[in-house]
């Protein structure tokens, strides 16, 4: 029996993909949560081989930073996060926070159930255009690390980069070095050029 922990914070989705999960023999959800918090203090106190983890909470702290907290103790769960968002900077966050596998909710009910059980015993469970998305990300001179992402992310919602840095807890010249970092990478000679073509490329989330 795989036990499971599933993490969403909308109800309908927990009902419908429980239901799913629930509909073979050796599946079985035996808690709940609805912000990353919880999920990371479930995944400490009950006995859980997996964790279905979104990656977009209400509350201060997101799905990769629970997956990383959740990941970094000893005999941890495995993660499969399941997330409506595919861009470079969502899934590499993932990966290496730790998740052994990456799936969109609009997966077809077959792959999501093949993804638990490979995700359960530790093995890559990539959904198809997410893989190609990865491999495609790392051959590419574009491509963006994820603290550039996070640095861009907040760029794009108007701060500057004084705010950068204190929301990231880097300094004002580093914010700056990722900024220039950034726009050699994109070819662009603007924040808000930076910010359109990462974007352009699904480097960061588009809204």
């Amino acid at each position: 029996m795989i036990r499971l922990l599933l993490s969403d914070d909308h109800p309908v989705v927990r009902a419908g993909i429980r239901a799913m999960l629930e509909s073979e023999p050796d599946l079985l959800v035996v808690a709940e949560a609805t912000t990353a918090e919880d999920a990371v203090r479930s995944a400490a106190t009950l006995e859980i081989d997996l964790v279905l983890m979104d990656l977009q909470y209400p509350g201060a702290m997101q799905g990769a930073e629970a997956t990383r907290r959740i990941r970094s103790r000893p005999g941890a769960p495995r993660v499969l996060v399941l997330t409506n968002y595919d861009t470079d900077a969502d899934i590499l966050g993932a990966i290496e926070a730790g998740a052994s596998g990456y799936l969109l909710k609009d997966a077809p009910p077959g792959e999501l159930i093949a993804a638990v059980h490979a995700a359960a015993v530790g093995d890559a469970a990539l959904a198809p255009a997410v893989s190609s998305r990865l491999d495609a990300s790392r051959s590419s001179d574009e491509r963006l690390t994820v603290r550039e992402a996070e640095v861009l992310t907040l760029v794009a919602e108007g701060r500057t980069n004084r705010e950068v840095g204190r929301v990231l807890f880097l300094s004002e010249a580093t914010v700056k070095s990722h900024l220039v970092h950034i726009f050699t990478k994109l070819d662009v000679g603007s924040r808000t050029a930076a910010v359109a073509r990462a974007r352009e490329l699904g480097a960061i989330r588009a809204g």
